[in-house]
């Protein structure tokens, strides 16, 4: 079975001699250590955790140090080798990262320092770092959704009329390919559908490849399994919402699904007064879309969330309720999602009896 990366999601500092803060891209590093005074040093190194690990061992041989850094676009490599090699590595979410109002001077060295700052004063809190498979899941989905979306981009052509199912099919492309236009427009056109019949074929292959990683892990297809189980819920909501939550026994508290969606209201609270407003929007937009989306077939599916959505539909204005209320429907079935994941069950519809 697949080793699980849990990774460290929070650090007690009484517990540690040095706190690490980097700022992490592609080419260096900004690295900032403190002691528990907030004394330390800042530096500038090739982005190499050896060469982390190795000025470490340089400079702070036999001291407990903590590190972390912001999640971005160099992945989790530097973490898992600075866990390797036995320290403590948060990979923080740069949204939740508190930050100082009116500060306008921003350098890779002053973040470095403030992440240091933070760790050290135990105000910093990991995302759940994935295991192998969840990220490789994740690529293959990102890869197939890159795909899929060069696609959608050549929508722009105008094109013979065609249901709405086969407006790409093989006879709609051989009339663009034959269709009669001038020298230049015939060139655009042809390197258009080239382009366009390159991607769907990449698209394929990708989803293809994803298939057959979630049907040859028998951990990964009963995980599918689970959630398909939920009324709409297809193969493809259900593959990236995998990818993107990952593993299983990482879940937290089923109002945390919702919650990572971007599902819950907003709310701004002063005294006793308490104001919502519309959804956070944070996390995966696409999911999130993806899932208020399959909210519209799972209320055609499910007696008991059709009548939850009526019964939300009715208690707002006409010009809002229907958002409102299927926005509503997409945030339960995250819930149940969640609950399929954990309990390693499937869904059972439930009959909804209205009172007599």
């Amino acid at each position: 079975m697949d080793n699980v990366t849990t990774g460290v999601r929070c650090i007690r500092p009484l517990d540690f001699d040095v706190f690490v803060g980097m700022d992490v891209d592609k080419r260096s590093n900004a690295v900032t250590v403190q002691d528990g005074l907030g004394l330390g040093r800042s530096v500038k190194m090739q982005h190499s955790a050896e060469m982390l690990l190795s000025f470490m061992q340089n400079h702070y041989a036999g001291q407990r140090a903590a590190f972390v850094y912001e999640a971005g676009p160099t992945g989790f490599g530097l973490h898992d080798a600075i866990s390797a090699a036995g320290y403590p590595c948060l990979v923080v979410a740069p949204s939740l990262v508190p930050s100082v109002r009116g500060k306008r001077v921003k350098t890779n060295r002053l973040d470095s320092v403030k992440l240091a700052t933070l760790l050290r004063g135990g105000q910093l809190t990991g995302i759940r770092v994935p295991s192998t498979k969840y990220r490789e899941l994740r690529e293959l989905t990102a890869l197939r959704n890159a795909q899929v979306d060069e696609v959608l981009l050549r929508n722009s052509l105008e094109f013979p009329e065609a249901p709405a199912s086969s407006q790409w099919s093989r006879r709609v492309i051989s009339s663009l390919r034959s269709m009669q236009c001038s020298t230049a427009l015939r060139f655009k056109l042809d390197s258009l559908l080239d382009d366009l019949e390159w991607h769907q074929y990449s698209a394929l292959r990708a989803q293809a490849a994803l298939r057959g990683m979630l049907d040859g892990d028998t951990e990964l297809s009963e995980s599918m399994g689970y959630l398909m189980s939920i009324p709409g819920v297809g193969w493809i909501i259900a593959s990236y919402t995998l990818a993107r939550v990952g593993d299983w026994r990482l879940l937290g508290r089923s109002e945390e699904m919702g919650a990572f969606l971007g599902l819950v209201p907003s709310e701004d609270s002063t005294g006793e007064d308490t104001d919502r407003g519309s959804i956070t929007k944070c996390g995966d937009p696409r999911l999130r879309s993806m899932l208020i989306q399959g909210a519209w077939t799972a209320i055609r599916k499910d007696p008991e969330l059709r009548a939850f959505y009526d019964g939300i539909y009715r208690r707002h204005s006409r010009n809002t309720a229907a958002r409102v209320a299927i926005v509503a429907v997409a945030r339960k079935m995250a819930v149940r999602m969640h609950c399929v994941l954990r309990q390693r069950r499937a869904y059972q519809i439930r009959i909804h009896r209205t009172e007599e």
